[in-house]
């Protein structure tokens, strides 16, 4: 919580505006996945503005070693994972499905597995919706607009612009089995991907 008030300031000095909605889709019973799109470091600062409590977030082990931000990030319980190597990820993410149940926890997962700021969204990994039917628990998809318009790293654009963040109704996973999660990680995309154009004012 300390981390979240400090991080929110940030905005300020950025220029950034947040416009959120659909945060009533937060107000499940009991653990959940939260699955978002993942365009810069400035998705941290959009992150603050809604992140529920009791909820982790699961990052890139590499992260760690990003100075102040991997220092902030391990403060703030970030469950780490070596994507490099797939035992090692799947241990991980079985003892995370154990301690969303035991804790009661809800778990942020971005399923691009990397930043993208082309105003698309990246194919999903699997991992998040393995997870979510293991443990058998909804999955809420989160949308941020496209920073492009104020934002492009390669031509070193950074103006003041405003973010539109939409919490989606949550998608249960109740009866599904592991056949189902290629279906439910394409809903969840395509579901993603038409918000994100919508919230951009982009071309489908």
């Amino acid at each position: 919580r300390i981390i979240k008030t400090v991080v929110k300031t940030f905005k300020y000095f950025f220029g950034l505006r947040f416009e959120v909605k659909g945060l009533e889709n937060f107000k499940v019973e009991g653990p959940a996945i939260i699955v978002s799109n993942h365009q810069s470091i400035l998705d941290m600062m959009g992150l603050m503005e809604i992140l529920p409590d009791d909820c982790v977030q699961v990052g890139k082990k590499e992260l760690m070693y990003a100075g102040t931000v991997g220092l902030i990030i391990y403060l703030g319980g970030v469950i780490f994972i070596n994507r490099k190597s797939t035992s090692s990820a799947k241990m991980v993410m079985a003892e995370v499905a154990k301690s969303m149940a035991t804790d009661n926890v809800k778990v942020w997962v971005y399923p691009e597995g990397t930043r993208n700021c082309t105003g698309d969204l990246l194919p999903f990994k699997k991992g998040a919706f393995h997870l979510a039917v293991q443990a058998q628990v909804p999955v809420i998809p989160v949308v941020y607009s496209s920073f492009t318009n104020f934002y492009n790293p390669k031509k070193n654009l950074f103006t003041s612009g405003k973010i539109k963040v939409e919490v989606l109704p949550p998608i249960e996973t109740k009866g599904l089995t592991s056949d189902d999660v290629s279906d439910l990680t394409d809903r969840c995309f395509h579901t993603m991907r038409e918000t994100l154009f919508r919230l951009s004012g982009s071309p489908s």
